[in-house]
Order: C-alpha cells, then sequence, then structure tokens
C-alpha cells in the first residue's frame, strides 16, 4: 500500500514537472524568438530562413563550446557564468527561437524523446559512453 502511494506520487510529482518545464519552455521560447525578429534575425518570416544554416549555426554554438572548454574560462558577455556555459546557452537559445519560428511542440518532443529513453536498455546501441 505504501509502494503504491509513492509510486502514485512519483508520478503525479513527474507529470506536475512535465507540465511546468512545457509552460516555461514555450514562454522562454517566445521571448527569445521576439528577441531574434526584434534584432533583425526574421527579416522576410520564416521562407527567408533556411533550415539547415538554422541547425548549423547551432551546430557552430557547440563547437563554440567545445573550444572554451580548455581552460573553460569566464564568460566575457555573461560574468557569473562560465565561456562553456555561455555556449551551451547560445546553443538552446538557438535550438529554441528555431523551433518558436517553426511552430514545433518541443517541449512536448523532449518528454516523449525522455519517456522513451526511460525503456532503453542500458548503453543502448552498443554506442561508447
Amino acid at each position: 500500500m505504501i509502494e503504491q502511494a509513492t509510486e502514485k506520487y512519483q508520478d503525479e510529482r513527474k507529470h506536475r514537472i512535465y507540465a511546468e518545464f512545457i509552460l516555461a519552455y514555450n514562454a522562454m521560447a517566445k521571448l527569445i524568438h521576439e528577441n531574434a525578429k526584434d534584432k533583425g534575425w526574421w527579416e522576410g518570416g520564416i521562407e527567408a530562413r533556411n533550415f539547415g544554416e538554422m541547425m548549423m549555426l547551432a551546430t557552430s554554438e557547440i563547437a563554440e563550446a567545445f573550444e572554451a572548454r580548455e581552460g573553460n574560462p569566464p564568460s566575457v558577455k555573461i560574468p557569473d557564468f562560465t565561456h562553456v556555459e555561455e555556449e551551451i546557452a547560445d546553443i538552446f537559445i538557438r535550438l529554441m527561437d528555431t523551433s518558436a519560428a517553426l511552430k514545433m511542440v518541443s517541449p512536448s518532443a523532449i518528454i516523449a524523446k525522455h519517456e522513451y529513453n526511460l525503456n532503453r536498455p542500458y548503453r543502448h546501441g552498443g554506442k561508447a559512453a
């Protein structure tokens, strides 16, 4: 009986976290996208942007995070954080801007993929760690 109550509580907690994540993600993505539009990155609308280019811009941020790890100095732009943290933030900003522009339901997709991953075997796919 205690196990069932604990399991129910954990399930309710998980669903509450998911709901809060969806709300927070969507609100932040909207703010990020509005800022990008205000700064001129979306002149001409979605038709003027190239999806491959948008994905490569996120990829370039990954490369910058990789380069920044050497010594991981403080960020020049956001001094309370490291350079790696700044570049990881840029990765999320690029992806959230793109998903907001394309009206994707990214937070729901993240949750669905996480739920899928919960049921995958240990180190699935034979990939190296």
